[in-house]
């Protein structure tokens, strides 16, 4: 006997979040705000962010995209940036690592809810060179480090009890803390070709402006939500 179809409504129950919203009342954003650069204008964001409390605040969404196109996304740390670009860390042999070797064009979100506020960059995707990579691994904490040595990220593992007995393997073995990078781990600059800045408005009229390339800057344009 065939199972009667499900409407698409039926066993929603308590999931059902249609009826969950707020409105943005923190602040809004005119054209005048704004920096001509757009590296600029984000660090005056991160900087708000963090005195707004969000500890966090250099925590960004990075979306990758396999050649056929499937995507996947994670939050990583922003570590840095300049004029070149925005800069993380991360394993090579990683799903992101491998995505970014054969499709080099990434997204990057940031949101800070405390301020109803959105940055996204877009772009090409560069590996860092060998001189960022030691300089970073080094002043990271020692357990750090031994746990990016020990875990070949995004690999299937057996148990916890196998993650951190191959922890203690590499402890082991490096008992002077002298722990050497893993090469496949190491820094990645996402190299912007389009920014946008976003800010929440009362009745879902949210303030956007996009930033693309113009000669030697960028040419900033208003967006209706």
């Amino acid at each position: 006997m065939t199972p009667p179809q499900k409407t698409p409504t039926q066993d929603v129950g308590e999931f059902d979040h249609r009826a969950t919203r707020r409105d943005f009342v923190f602040g809004e954003l005119h054209r005048s705000d704004l920096l001509a650069d757009p590296v600029l204008q984000l660090e005056q964001w991160l900087n708000a962010a963090k005195e707004a409390g969000n500890f966090d605040a250099t925590a960004m969404c990075l979306s990758t995209a396999t050649k056929e196109g499937r995507p996947s996304a994670r939050y990583v740390l922003l570590k840095h940036l300049d004029t070149r670009g925005l800069c993380f860390y991360t394993d090579s042999r990683s799903r992101k690592g491998q995505e970014l070797a054969e499709n080099p064009f990434a997204a990057l979100t940031f949101y800070w809810p405390e301020m109803d506020r959105q940055v996204r960059v877009t772009g090409r995707i560069e590996r860092l060179p060998d001189a960022d990579n030691e300089a970073y691994f080094n002043q990271r904490p020692i357990k750090s480090r031994i746990a990016a040595v020990a875990s070949h990220q995004s690999q299937p593992i057996e148990s916890r009890a196998a993650l951190e007995e191959r922890f203690k393997a590499v402890e082991t073995e490096f008992p002077e803390q002298n722990v050497p990078r893993n090469p496949a781990w190491g820094g990645y600059r996402l190299m912007p070709d389009e920014w946008e800045f976003w800010q929440g408005r009362r009745s879902r009229l949210h303030d956007r402006f996009v930033y693309t390339p113009e000669g030697e800057g960028w040419q900033v344009q208003r967006l209706m939500p």
